[in-house]
This record gives C-alpha cells, structure tokens and sequence, in this order.
C-alpha cells in the first residue's frame, strides 16, 4: 500500500504542474472504493489550485470544491501532457488544460471524491479523525509521549492507527521501531519519556528521509513522472526476515500483529 512518503512524493511530483489548469474533461473507468460525489460534466471549467496532503490523502483543491483522492492497496497517478488510451486498470482521468491526471489502481480500493469543501460530510468522515501530520511542526514530542500513556496496545498497533500520529504504515513503523530501540510488541503506555523521544525523532527522520529517497517501491510504486522509490534499499529491518541485522548481526525476525507482518531485531530492540 502507497504510504505517506509515496503520497508526499506523487504529490510533489504533479502539484506545481498541474497548478492553475482548468479542467477540460473526465473520464471513469470500472467503479472505484466510493462514487466520484457528483455528476462528470460538474467539474468541467473548474480550475486546480493547488495539491495538498493529508495522512495518505491527496487533496486538490479546485476554485470551486475539492477531490479527496486516495490510492488505495496499489494505485498511482501519472500526469502526462497527453494519455494513452486507457488501459483495464485506468479508473480515473482528469484532463485539463495542462496534461492529464490519471488514476491506476488494479484492486481498485482506492477513490476520488469530490466535495464541496473541507467542512462537507463526506470530507470530515475521512479527514476528521487522522492525527497529527509527523512532517509537521505540530508533531511535538510532549504530546506525543502523553497520548502514548493513554494507549494499552502494542506501540506498532498505535503507530498504525493513525489516530495520534498520522500516516506512519506498516514498513516505516517497523523502521522507526527499530531506530528508536523499541520492539513493536512493547506496550505503547510502558514507554517513558526517553524513549518515547527517541520514537517521535526517528518517525520524523526515517519518513523524511523515505520521501528523499522517492518511497518504497516494494512492487509497482512510482510518482507521477514514472520514477520508482529506492528507500526499500536500505530498509533496516523492513522485508529482511532471516537475514544478519545490519547492526548487530543477529537474524532479523518476522511475526504478525493486526493481520500485517512485523520485522524487528530481537538483540536492538529488547524491550
């Protein structure tokens, strides 16, 4: 699944381009997660003003309503001045006068929904209750620690809710986990103030340096000029199950939390 540093990177890879552009056409393809929100034909003439994030939310803001665009288990964009003819897993194109955006999906979970803006119903359901953006200068680490004290569930779990922090996925939780010294099993109220620091610096750090490297591409991932990820590379744990750890030697292990697979140094990160 695309997670904050492959939305970041897609979104930074299209936004400035497609600024300004007035929508001249759109097309759909098989139906996605949720409807589009309002009839094609609505969005043409509107103008795109900008493209934001929000957790793994796509927001582009038109000069009148906004597009909540999620990629879903496998979806990327592509923004090319002209398209090709789409293919099967083509859902999604919005053409303006600037290029074409369009939405690949194959499992088709991901979604573009138009609302009227941030305060609208369908808006606030899926926006209202993400936590904290950890790119952000709102992330402090204070209220990090204090809402940790407020969760008895293993910290990977915590990490992944979204809740408190937003948009830490499953490869960078298990990155940040092991940076920080904490195995994903441990309690997310047992962590003290130390290390409840050092997990809030290395959130920040490992999905700062994820997006640098322009994400994961553990399978198809790429932005919307085509490029792939190159941070799986130097996944410390991530993927590495049986392997040497890169710091102590020891096999990495892999087990299961929440139906998803956690990989972790059982030497670097004791407790």
């Amino acid at each position: 699944m695309p997670e904050l540093p492959e939305v970041e990177v897609t979104r930074r890879s299209f936004a400035e381009r497609i600024a300004g552009a007035a929508v001249t056409g759109v097309r759909l393809g098989k139906p996605l997660r949720w409807a589009l929100g309002c009839a094609p034909q609505a969005l043409l003439g509107r103008r795109v003003e900008a493209v934001r994030r929000r957790g793994k939310y796509l927001l582009i803001d038109l000069d009148q309503g906004l597009l909540l665009l999620h990629l879903g288990m496998s979806g990327s964009l592509r923004f090319d001045a002209v398209a090709g003819p789409a293919g099967p897993h083509d859902h999604f194109d919005l053409e303006t006068s600037r290029g074409v955006l369009r939405l690949h999906d194959p499992r088709r979970f991901g979604a573009v929904v138009h609302v009227d803006g941030p305060q609208a119903p369908q808006a606030v359901k899926l926006l209202g209750r993400l936590g904290v953006e950890p790119l952000d200068e709102g992330f402090d680490a204070a209220l990090f620690h204090a809402g940790l004290r407020q969760r008895a569930a293993p910290i990977k779990q915590v990490l992944l809710a979204g809740d408190l922090v937003v948009g830490v996925g499953n490869i960078y939780a298990s990155e940040a986990l092991f940076q920080a010294g904490i195995r994903p099993t441990t309690r997310a109220h047992r962590l003290g103030a130390e290390r409840a620091r050092r997990l809030h610096a290395a959130v920040r750090e490992v999905l700062e340096r994820a997006v640098e490297r322009g994400g994961s591409s553990l399978r198809d991932f790429s932005d919307a000029t085509g490029e792939a990820g190159h941070f799986q590379l130097e996944a410390m744990v991530y993927g590495r199950a049986g392997q040497p750890c890169r710091v102590c030697g020891t096999p990495i292990r892999a087990i299961r939390q929440g139906q998803r697979s956690t990989f972790f140094c059982p030497q670097c990160q004791k407790a």
